[in-house]
Order: structure tokens, then C-alpha cells, then sequence
């Protein structure tokens, strides 16, 4: 069975919840709207009770025009603040007080639909906004039972007011008791999502700072091998010029290898110091996408003499971007995990997907743990128990996370596992910058 985790891009800054919750409003407003139409009618052709029809179906006109100005609100795709909320509630407040009036006030059964206002605020609204809403409520309320146009039955009806509000009553019930669990439930689902991407970005914040950590840990480290390196490389060659030594092939070819190695230790010391900033850093050359992979490639196989590698190049067009050391390290990082699980071989596949760049790096190890897998992207998650391991798919992840690309992993049945980078080029693309082959 193949299985994907996908450590996603930032996210949205959005109120994805308040969007939700507004259109759960407006869904709410439609019914509104149906049903006082339908008790209108109702009650004028069934029961010939005279309503003044001109007013009532003139505020049902105004909710659908609140409801044309929501939907407009919701398309501009900007947050949705409390206030607006709060906004909208009142409104529907008021469009109830004005058809309660208009047809019984406080003698109407329906004047129970205020708790249906007061419930939705409580979930809805800042705690300063629900009591608000409660007070106009009360408020409102309060009026009914003074100011109202009161009901008069039609003498062909021989029951009294009495018996007709307890079966409103029962009918109002059953609406808000629908309504209630319909609406509330979809709006507290709105607000646990919105917890959830809340605890994420708290989780982000964390992991991100652990990356900062780890960089002032290796910044510090590199500043402190500078100075050892530098006396090393210089007494090595001096050394060089030492006659034993000189005459003496095997020696000096050692010397040249120490040398060599210490070159490149230094170059690994210069990456770190580019990457977490440091003003001796250089800045990052200009390059194209092919380029730089076919050195990043070259580069890993040769520092680590891993010749079982294969790179497929499916890119197409080339496209100049910047050479980020920072890219390169996490690349170094995939690869290293790789190699250390499948030392008999390793597959990169270069590709583009519309205006994404795809690197997938595949093994022939024993694949992902599940819960491994579950965990992608987060620290020190790793099937070894060694300390420090765990970091290099974590600071990929990161890595691609900040140039707003994705990392997903997956197991392959009998042919170890895969993990593909995406990132889109607009984040790395150099656009008009001077190419760099080397």
C-alpha cells in the first residue's frame, strides 16, 4: 500500500473559520426568509387573519438584501472580523423585532426566535459582542410587549388567541430545536478547524524556533573552526617544503590529501556562515535550475565517492534562478538520508509541473516506519536512536515550507521508499540576472 504525507505550505492568513460562519449565516437568512413567507401566506389564505402584507414582505426584501451584501463581502475574500458578525446578527435582530411587531409583538409565539440570535452570538461573537447581542435582544423583547400592532381573528375562527399561541409555540419550538443542532454544529466544526490551524501555526512557531537554534549552534561552531583550520592549512604547508618530506612521494601525497580535506572543510564552514547569514557570507551566485542540480549532484557524488547514482533530468526548458546555498544543503540532506539506507543505489528524477519545480529522490532501502511517516517533517523523527538523528528531512521540510513548496514521502511495495520536493519557481526564479553555468 502506498501511503503520502504532505508537510504543507504556510498557511493562509485568511479567516477560513469566519468565512465559514458567515455563509452558515446567510444559509440561515434564506430560511429565515422562506419560512416567515410561507407562515405569511399561510396565515392570510388559510386562517384569513389580515397581516399588513406591503410592510412584512417589505422587510423579507430587506434580508435578501442583506443576504446580496454578505455573499459580495464573502467574494472580496477579506477577513471577517467580529464586527461584521456582530453587524449581521443585529441586523437579523431587527428584522425579526420588525415583523414581531407587525404582527402580535410579544403575544406572537415566535418571539422565541430571539434565542436563536442569542445562541448563534454566544458561539459566534467576541464575549463583549455576545452580551451586547443579549441586551438587544432583552431589549427588543421588552418593546414587543408594548408597542406591536396586535392580531385580530376573523370571526370564522372560534378558537381562542390562547389555543393558536400554544400551537405556535410547538412550532417555534421544533424550528429553533432544528435549526440549533443544523447550525451550531456546522459552526462549532468551523471553529475546531480553525483551532486546528491555530495549533499549527503554535506548532510552526516552535519548530521554527528549533531552526533558529540549531543555526546560532552551527554559526557558533563555525566561527569557532575557522581559526583551527586556518592554522592547520598553514602548517600543512609548510610542512610541504620540509625536505623528508618533500623527496618523499607517499608523504607528500598524504600532505596534498590533508590539505585537501581541510580545503574542503573550510568550504563546508564558508556554507555555513552563507547560510545563516553572516556578513563574510557571499551572496548567492545566479544559476539555472538545470545547472545547479547537474553541480549538486556532482558535488555530493564526489565529496561522498557514492558512484551508484542515477539523475534523470526531465526538467525541460531551463530557467535561471538563484543558486541559495540553503537549497543546496537541503538537497545534500535528501541525499544523505538516501544513500545511508540504499548504498547500493540511488534515482534522482528532475521534473516541472506547470510552474513547479520536482525533485524525487528514490531508494532501495527498507522504507519509511509508519509512524515515521506520520510524523514527517518534525524533528528528531527517525527510526534510529542515535542523538541528533531525525533533522535532515526536518530542516528540508522547513526548508520548502518557507519557499512555499511542499515535502511528501511515501513507500513504494518492494522498491523502498520515495521522497518528492516541490517548489514553486517563482520563489527561487532569477529574472533577468546574469547565468552562471559553472
Amino acid at each position: 500500500m502506498t501511503r503520502n504525507i504532505l508537510v504543507q505550505p504556510t498557511l493562509a492568513t485568511i479567516d477560513a473559520a469566519g468565512h465559514q460562519n458567515m455563509f452558515q449565516l446567510v444559509q440561515l437568512r434564506w430560511l429565515a426568509v422562506a419560512g416567515q413567507l410561507a407562515t405569511i401566506l399561510l396565515t392570510q389564505a388559510v386562517f384569513q387573519i389580515r397581516l399588513p402584507m406591503v410592510a412584512m414582505l417589505g422587510v423579507l426584501a430587506g434580508l435578501v438584501l442583506l443576504n446580496a451584501a454578505s455573499l459580495a463581502l464573502l467574494r472580496t475574500k477579506g477577513p471577517i472580523t467580529n464586527g461584521a458578525l456582530f453587524g449581521a446578527l443585529l441586523l437579523d435582530v431587527a428584522a425579526l423585532s420588525a415583523q414581531l411587531y407587525l404582527s402580535g409583538g410579544a403575544t406572537n409565539p415566535f418571539v422565541s426566535l430571539f434565542l436563536l440570535q442569542v445562541v448563534l452570538g454566544s458561539v459566534l461573537l467576541d464575549r463583549w459582542s455576545s452580551w451586547m447581542l443579549v441586551l438587544a435582544t432583552s431589549v427588543a423583547f421588552a418593546l414587543m410587549t408594548v408597542f406591536y400592532r396586535p392580531i385580530v381573528l376573523p370571526p370564522t375562527i372560534d378558537r381562542g388567541l390562547f389555543a393558536l399561541h400554544v400551537q405556535g409555540m410547538f412550532v417555534c419550538f421544533a424550528l429553533v430545536a432544528v435549526l440549533l443542532v443544523l447550525f451550531v454544529s456546522r459552526i462549532n466544526t468551523n471553529l475546531r478547524t480553525q483551532d486546528i490551524r491555530l495549533g499549527a501555526i503554535r506548532r510552526q512557531a516552535v519548530e521554527e524556533e528549533h531552526i533558529v537554534r540549531i543555526g546560532l549552534l552551527a554559526s557558533g561552531a563555525a566561527h569557532e573552526l575557522g581559526t583551527p583550520l586556518s592554522s592547520l592549512s598553514v602548517i600543512l604547508g609548510d610542512w610541504r617544503h620540509i625536505d623528508a618530506i618533500a623527496h618523499d612521494p607517499d608523504l607528500l601525497r598524504d600532505v596534498e590529501d590533508m590539505q585537501s580535506e581541510i580545503q574542503r572543510c573550510k568550504a563546508i564552514v564558508t556554507s555555513i556562515l552563507m547560510s545563516s547569514g553572516d556578513p563574510r557570507g557571499e551572496e548567492a551566485a545566479a544559476t539555472t535550475v538545470r545547472a545547479l542540480f547537474n553541480r549538486i549532484v556532482a558535488d555530493w557524488s564526489g565529496a561522498r565517492d557514492f558512484k551508484s547514482i542515477r539523475f534523470d533530468d526531465r526538467f525541460g526548458e531551463d530557467v535561471p534562478i538563484a543558486s541559495d546555498v540553503v537549497l543546496q544543503q537541503a538537497v545534500f540532506n535528501l541525499l544523505d538520508n538516501a544513500a545511508e539506507v540504499s548504498p547500493g543505489g540511488i534515482e534522482i528524477t528532475l521534473t516541472r509541473g506547470d510552474d513547479m519545480l520536482v525533485l524525487t529522490v528514490q531508494d532501495e532501502g527498507p522504507g519509511f516506519p509508519s509512524e515515521q511517516l506520520v510524523n514527517l517533517g518534525k524533528p528528531y523523527n527517525s527510526s534510529k536512536r542515535e542523538l541528533g538523528r531525525g533533522l535532515g528531512l526536518y530542516l528540508v521540510g522547513n526548508v520548502a515550507r518557507k519557499l512555499g513548496g511542499t515535502l511528501a514521502a511515501r513507500n513504494i511495495d518492494g522498491a523502498g521508499a520515495e521522497v518528492v520536493v516541490s517548489l514553486p519557481l517563482l520563489a527561487i526564479q532569477l529574472g533577468g540576472a546574469h547565468v552562471d553555468d559553472r
